[in-house]
C-alpha cells in the first residue's frame, strides 16, 4: 500500500509538471503569433531573444533575472500558502509594501548596529509588519466570516496610503520623491557572490528563497500543523468535526502568508539593486505577480520556485524587444497569455489525473493478491480485497 501511495503522490507531481509545461507552450504560441501579426520580419528574432532572457548578457542578465525573481517568488510562496489552506490572499502587495517601508526604516533610521546585526534586525522588523498586515483579513475571516478576498483588498490600499503618509514624514528625499538610501550595515550581505560574479549584484536573498521554500514544504506536507491547515482548507466542517481550531488555523494561515509578502519586501529594499521606494498612488507590482506565479506553480513550493524563475527570465528578455521594434508591453502580454493557459492547466492536470488513475485501476485489479498466490482462497474474498485497494 505504501508503494501504491508513493506511486500516486509521484504520478500527481509528474500530471502537474506537466499541465503546467503545456500552459507554458501554448502561451509562447500565442506570443509568438502575436510578433507575427505585429512585425514578421523580426518576430522569430525578437521571440528567441525572449527565450534567452537574461543569459544574454552573461553575468549582468544572471544577475538580472535572480534579483527580480526574489520578491516575486516570496510573494508567489506567500498567495500558494493560503491557497494551499483554503484562502485567498489578494493582500500579498499591501503586505509587501508594510515590510519593505518597514525594513527602509530601520535600514535607515537605526544606527550604530553591526553589518549583520542590522540587516537582520530590518529584516525581521519586516516580517513582522508584513504578519500583522496579513493577519487582519485573517481575524476577521474566523472570527466575523468576512470574506478574506475583499478584506485583504482593502488592506492593500490602507497599506499603500499609510506608506505613502508615512515615507515623507521619517525616510523621505524631497529631490528624487523617493525613499533615503539606507545604511550600508543594513544591506544585505553578498558572501562574496558580487565578486564570484561580477556585475551580478547577487547577494543571500536567493538563499534565504530557497530556505524558504523548504521551510514551507516541511511545514505543509511534513507536520501536523501543515495538515492541520491543509485540512482546515480542504473541508472546514470536517476539520471541526475531527477536533482541529478552525479559527486558529485561518488566522495562522493569513499571519504565515503576511509573513512570506514582508520578507519579500525586505529583501528588494535591502539588497544592491538600488531599488528605492517612491510616493505614487500604485501598488507595488511584486505583490500582484506573485498570484500567476503561484498559479502557474499550482501552489506547491518548488513549482513556486521554478516558475518565478521562469517568469523573471521571460521578463528580463521582454525588456530588450525594443531592439526589434517591439514595444516592451508586449512581454506582459505573453506572460498574461500564459497565465490564462495556466488556468487550464487544472483542466488538464485533471484530466491525466483521471487517465492515470485508471491505469493505476486496472493494474491493481490485474495484479494478484498474495492470498490468491498461495491458494486456498476463494473468489469472493479475493474480489473483496481487490476493492479495498482500489478505494
Amino acid at each position: 500500500m505504501r508503494s501504491n501511495s508513493k506511486k500516486v503522490q509521484w504520478q500527481q507531481v509528474s500530471t502537474g509538471f506537466l499541465s503546467s509545461l503545456m500552459a507554458i507552450i501554448a502561451g509562447l504560441v500565442f506570443g509568438l503569433i502575436i510578433l507575427v501579426i505585429v512585425n514578421p520580419n523580426q518576430a522569430i528574432p525578437g521571440f528567441l531573444r525572449i527565450l534567452t532572457g537574461g543569459f544574454g548578457n552573461s553575468w549582468q542578465g544572471f544577475g538580472k533575472v535572480i534579483n527580480y525573481a526574489v520578491p516575486i517568488i516570496m510573494t508567489g510562496l506567500s498567495v500558494g500558502f493560503a491557497f494551499r489552506t483554503g484562502l485567498f490572499n489578494i493582500g500579498a502587495s499591501g503586505q509587501f509594501m508594510v515590510g519593505a517601508y518597514t525594513a527602509i526604516y530601520i535600514g535607515y533610521s537605526v544606527k550604530g548596529l553591526p553589518a549583520p546585526w542590522h540587516w537582520l534586525l530590518a529584516f525581521i522588523c519586516a516580517s513582522l509588519a508584513g504578519a500583522i498586515w496579513g493577519a487582519v483579513p485573517g481575524l476577521l475571516k474566523a472570527y466575523r466570516n468576512v470574506n478574506e478576498v475583499i478584506s485583504s483588498i482593502m488592506m492593500n490600499y490602507i497599506g499603500l496610503y499609510l506608506v505613502n503618509f508615512l515615507i515623507p514624514m521619517t525616510v523621505y528625499d524631497k529631490i528624487k520623491n523617493q525613499t533615503k538610501s539606507v545604511l550600508k550595515t543594513a544591506r544585505t550581505p553578498t558572501l562574496g557572490l558580487n565578486k564570484l560574479l561580477p556585475k551580478s549584484n547577487l547577494d543571500i536573498a536567493i538563499f534565504v528563497v530557497l530556505l524558504a521554500v523548504i521551510v514551507l514544504y516541511i511545514i505543509t506536507k511534513k507536520t501536523t500543523f501543515g495538515f492541520e491547515l491543509r485540512a482546515c482548507g480542504l473541508n472546514r466542517e470536517a476539520a471541526r468535526y475531527a477536533g482541529i481550531n478552525e479559527k486558529k488555523s485561518i488566522t495562522y494561515s493569513m499571519l504565515i502568508a503576511g509573513i512570506f509578502s514582508g520578507m519579500g519586501g525586505a529583501l528588494l529594499y535591502l539588497s544592491h539593486t538600488g531599488t528605492y521606494m517612491q510616493v505614487k498612488d500604485e501598488l507595488l507590482m511584486q505583490g500582484f505577480n506573485g498570484i500567476p506565479v503561484a498559479l502557474l506553480g499550482l501552489s506547491h513550493p518548488i513549482g513556486i520556485f521554478f516558475s518565478g524563475l521562469f517568469i523573471s527570465h521571460i521578463t528580463i528578455g521582454g525588456n530588450y524587444m525594443q531592439a526589434y521594434d517591439f514595444p516592451v508591453e508586449i512581454i506582459d502580454m505573453i506572460i498574461a497569455a500564459i497565465i490564462y493557459f495556466g488556468a487550464f492547466a487544472l483542466l488538464f492536470r485533471q484530466f491525466f489525473t483521471r487517465r492515470l488513475t485508471r491505469r493505476a485501476s486496472l493494474a491493481l485489479a490485474d495484479e494478484p493478491s498474495p492470498a490468491t498466490q498461495g491458494g486456498g482462497v476463494d473468489e469472493s474474498k479475493t474480489v473483496h480485497v481487490d476493492k479495498e485497494d482500489h478505494v
